[in-house]
């Protein structure tokens, strides 16, 4: 009798988890998303109170919502076979072996003396694409890894990411900081709503998580920037017919951001005892529309085809054909001031030769194929358009992992490796 009742009691906890999940999605989410709709410019600071009220609020989503986190695997991954590989003694991590074997280290402290390796971007680098909005809201607060960064998954038919990629080289740690919907913003803590609720930290917070942790990464990797372009949010109507005056202001605006949070992790990664490589990678939109144009002209012969390709207009109307041009002119003024930023700041590191800072448009080659565009939005990667993206950053990585003292194969035994 008492295991009936138990039973009734579980049944009757899931039937009211059920509905007040459901209340949820179908009450504050839309609402969210409704406001996304309209527009979605660079967000700024909220008021003290009004961060209180919806963080409170997020707080409530987040405590009904407790259960997703069951279905949410970690952001950071560590080679499962790193203690086999550094017992051997050819290992360069073997003398560390040896003190972790003799007592003198935790295997705490044996994880945190390999390679770590962190990315901070968007949602283009997360298993994400545009949907239903309870589907959206789902995969933003769930869908870990699957990425081109951050798949764990060996199977042959899975994404073959570039933390697998490392992995051939030297067991390491893997972390990922990328947020669905992040801006490169010029303050703390300026996140929206929507994006508390999707659990999205901005750039300034994600450079924060990098500082916060134990062990700052030896290669860290930014791919920021994709959501400040949406520049029809941040022009006034009267003058969308010629933003020029405007872009020059916005692109202004974005350097200086970019590289107040770039100096915050530059002056952490001077102070460590080992080399540390900063990769900052270029935005993709000028070939991704040309991916887009083809994903466009296949849906207009069968509208079957990308059921939500339309929709992203409502979240990027950047996106837009008649934007496009434009939205292309703003990406290379934000390019050229990325590149001009990682050449001053490296003309700054004379005195920390343990530092080293890369520009690359890698990144956005891959793009301009429509097959690395996902099968819902034609907006997002698809694995194809993940696995591309992997090995586009891999080759890109290689003067950076050879600063590292992590050295690539010959060209022969790479190519026997990347078809393993």
């Amino acid at each position: 009798m008492n295991l009936f009742w138990s039973k009734r009691r579980v049944r009757n906890h899931k039937v009211v988890l059920a509905s007040r999940t459901t209340l949820l999605i179908s009450v504050i989410v839309p609402l969210s998303f409704a406001r996304l709709a309209d527009g979605s410019p660079v967000p700024k600071k909220p008021s003290e109170s009004r961060f209180i009220v919806e963080q409170g609020l997020a707080n409530l989503v987040d405590l009904v919502f407790l259960f997703d986190r069951l279905f949410t695997k970690s952001t950071t991954a560590t080679s499962p076979d790193y203690l086999e590989r550094v017992s051997e003694p050819s290992s360069k991590f073997y003398p560390d072996y040896l003190e972790y074997k003799q007592g003198r280290i935790s295997r705490a402290e044996l994880v945190r003396r390999l390679p770590h390796v962190a990315l901070i971007s968007t949602s283009g680098s997360k298993n994400f694409y545009i949907s239903s909005v309870p589907s959206m809201y789902w995969r933003a607060r769930t869908e870990q890894r699957k990425n081109w960064f951050l798949d764990t998954d060996f199977a042959p038919d899975s994404v073959y990411s570039l933390y697998e990629r490392i992995d051939k080289l030297t067991p390491l740690v893997a972390t990922e900081s990328a947020g669905t919907g992040a801006f490169v913003t010029a303050q703390p803590r300026d996140e929206t709503f929507d994006q508390i609720l999707f659990h999205t930290r901005n750039f300034w917070g994600q450079v924060d998580e990098v500082l916060k942790a134990k062990r700052f990464p030896d290669l860290l990797l930014l791919w920021m920037g994709h959501n400040n372009l949406d520049w029809v949010t941040q022009v006034p109507p009267n003058e969308r017919q010629r933003p020029e005056k405007q872009f020059a202001e916005i692109a202004k605006r974005f350097r200086q951001d970019y590289t107040r949070q770039m100096r915050r992790l530059i002056s952490r990664a001077e102070r460590q005892d080992y080399k540390v490589a900063i990769v900052v990678f270029g935005l993709p939109f000028e070939t991704g529309f040309k991916a887009r144009e083809t994903a466009e002209a296949l849906k207009a012969r069968n509208p079957k085809l990308y059921p939500y390709l339309e929709t992203g207009y409502r979240y990027f109307e950047s996106s837009k054909p008649e934007n496009r041009q434009d939205t292309i002119r703003l990406e290379r003024m934000f390019d050229r001031e990325l590149k001009d930023m990682v050449r001053d700041l490296r003309d700054e590191l004379g005195l920390y030769p343990n530092v080293r800072l890369q520009y690359s448009d890698a990144l956005a080659k891959p793009l301009s194929d429509v097959a690395v565009l996902e099968a819902h939005d034609a907006w997002h990667l698809s694995p194809k358009g993940h696995n591309r993206e992997a090995q586009a950053a891999f080759t890109a990585l290689g003067p950076s992992l050879h600063f590292l003292g992590i050295e690539l194969p010959d060209e022969g035994s790479r190519r026997s490796q990347l078809h393993q």
